[in-house]
């Protein structure tokens, strides 16, 4: 694909050769052919169904746990913007999400209505939609434990809604179809005191500061938790906190964490995690798996 392709008319924006690496958190890599911001979610699924099929598609969220290659995306990003980050507390221990939502917006709304459960949602640097594709979770909780069903729009443009056990979740993985945009999600907790509920997000966001990089520029866990063991142990045994690869750098704050110093390229952050993997691989006898997403194509 490239950007003087013909696509559908849209009424939201798209831009072509669209920078990408002001959009995530390791503000690096390339641009995508296309960004397309929709209007609503009707405006989505049309371009959708009129877009060639044989090009890609890609939902952006929050841009934190994603590695975006130098060579960039070629391919068409979705970003949903403000008119699918809205919040409604449906009743006493529902709510209703857009899928562009973050997890503070959540998890905020949440305690002012007093429903707790969703306190893990302010620790994860992301959006709905990035939650409910990859199972998000943190401090002993994950979204398949308060998610009811996602409303979704498929690479075909069709509107679907799918409940919790038409995901097929594992840990920090979903079955949603290829190329599908969460637009939707409605999770539940439980009845709670907002002073209980603002006490415990108190206390993750506590722990977060005192543990992770927070200030850096970073993609958030790199690699998934293998069972029985914890990634950022395996990483430290085999001496990797602090080794650099060019600009990027395993945090010695926390050594599941990649950081860019500064100058790094995409190449610079995914050679290091891969070196990361091979030095975990020769010491443990554990292939470590990645859990940020790598896309796009190398420079």
């Amino acid at each position: 694909m490239n950007a003087t392709a013909t696509l559908p008319a849209v009424r939201g924006k798209l831009t072509a050769k669209a920078p990408l690496a002001p959009l995530v958190w390791f503000k690096s890599g390339g641009p995508a052919d296309w960004l397309f911001e929709p209007k609503d979610a009707d405006d989505l699924a049309a371009f959708l169904r009129d877009l060639d099929p044989a090009i890609p598609v890609m939902a952006l969220g929050l841009g934190s746990n994603l590695i975006v290659r130098d060579g960039g995306f070629p391919g068409v990003v979705v970003r949903l913007g403000k008119a699918f980050a809205k919040v409604v507390v449906e009743d006493g221990q529902t709510l209703s999400c857009g899928g562009g939502a973050s997890g503070i917006l959540v998890s905020s709304t949440a305690r002012d209505a007093g429903v707790g459960g969703l306190e893990f949602l302010r620790s994860i640097p992301g959006t709905v939609g990035g939650f409910v594709r990859m199972n998000g979770g943190a401090y002993g909780r994950e979204v398949k434990d308060i998610l009811i069903s996602c409303e979704v729009v498929l690479r075909s443009g069709q509107r679907k809604f799918l409940a919790l056990e038409d995901l097929g979740y594992t840990y920090r993985h979903s079955e949603l179809p290829e190329g599908a945009v969460v637009v939707g999600a409605t999770f539940r907790g439980y009845r709670d005191e907002p002073t209980a509920i603002q006490a415990e997000m108190d206390r993750i966001s506590a722990s977060r500061e005192a543990s992770q990089p927070l200030r850096s520029k970073t993609g958030g866990s790199t690699f998934k938790n293998p069972d029985g063991y914890k990634a950022w142990q395996l990483v430290d045994e085999a001496g990797c906190r602090g080794f650099a690869v060019g600009g990027a750098q395993v945090s010695e704050k926390h050594t599941n964490f990649l950081i860019n110093t500064g100058d790094a390229t995409s190449a610079d952050i995914e050679a290091l995690g891969e070196e990361v993997r091979r030095r975990v691989k020769d010491k443990s006898g554990i292939d470590l798996q990645w859990e940020i997403q790598r896309v796009g194509k190398p420079e």
